[in-house]
């Protein structure tokens, strides 16, 4: 199976303080990778680095076999890279309609491409609010609008840092079943979050961070059933 974001042996650095260590790990075409890890563990560092806000020390990260390890963020965004960040980071003071329109980017190849339309049918609740200001909207709507305007951008593959964080568990319920859709149409998603039960539910494979480092690697469906203790890692789950 083709490899549709690939890390190998990536170290990155703020300032003097080295984050992560000879970070290797794959995301195969459409599937979902799951990056696991205690708070500071690098999860979002890795991400960060992913989509060039941080720029790696060594290292080689590809898309779709294409190194992207020093590209500006915006090359790598155009070049299929999606990003729901951690805390959302919508445009509080801009409508729903135009944080959606603002992020709204062409791909040449796409097979069925994202636009207005198609994000308010995944999402009706946005629909009913596309006028209306998104800092005003619950914390689930937001999220809720991170990802629509993430996918605004038709991409390749799909960054999700954290997507559940702070949300009803009916909400999450709605994150997690679009997570699923998306995978299902051909999405490469790599997911970090900190509730592994959600994690086993979605995750193809999973990459476990410790101090920086892989200290576990492999798939769901197989660590769920080995007897990895998990918690060495991850803490009480």
């Amino acid at each position: 199976m083709s490899e549709a974001l690939a890390l190998s042996q990536v170290d990155a650095l703020y300032g003097e303080s080295h984050v992560l260590h000879e970070v290797s790990f794959s995301l195969s075409a459409g599937k979902v990778l799951a990056l696991l890890g205690r708070n500071g563990a690098g999860k979002t560092t890795c991400m960060n680095t992913v989509i060039g806000f941080l720029q790696p020390r060594r290292g080689e990260i590809r898309l779709f076999g294409d190194a992207i390890s020093r590209l500006a963020p915006e090359t790598i965004a155009r070049l299929g890279v999606g990003f729901v960040p951690q805390g959302r980071r919508i445009f509080p003071t801009l409508t729903v309609r135009e944080n959606l329109i603002v992020s709204a980017r062409s791909r040449a190849g796409a097979p069925v491409p994202w636009n207005l339309e198609r994000v308010v049918l995944l999402f009706p609740r946005l629909k009913e609010r596309l006028q209306q200001v998104a800092g005003s909207l619950s914390g689930g709507e937001q999220q809720m609008l991170a990802i629509g305007r993430a996918l605004m951008g038709n991409p390749r593959v799909l960054l999700m840092d954290e997507p559940s964080e702070g949300l009803a568990p009916q909400i999450v319920a709605e994150v997690m079943a679009t997570i699923r859709r998306l995978k299902a149409e051909g999405l490469s998603i790599l997911h970090v979050e900190q509730n592994v039960k959600l994690v086993f539910d979605v995750a193809d494979d999973i990459a476990i961070l410790n101090s920086g480092r892989v200290v576990v690697e492999g798939a769901a469906a197989t660590l769920q059933q080995s007897g990895v203790d998990l918690r060495q890692h991850l803490g009480v789950y």
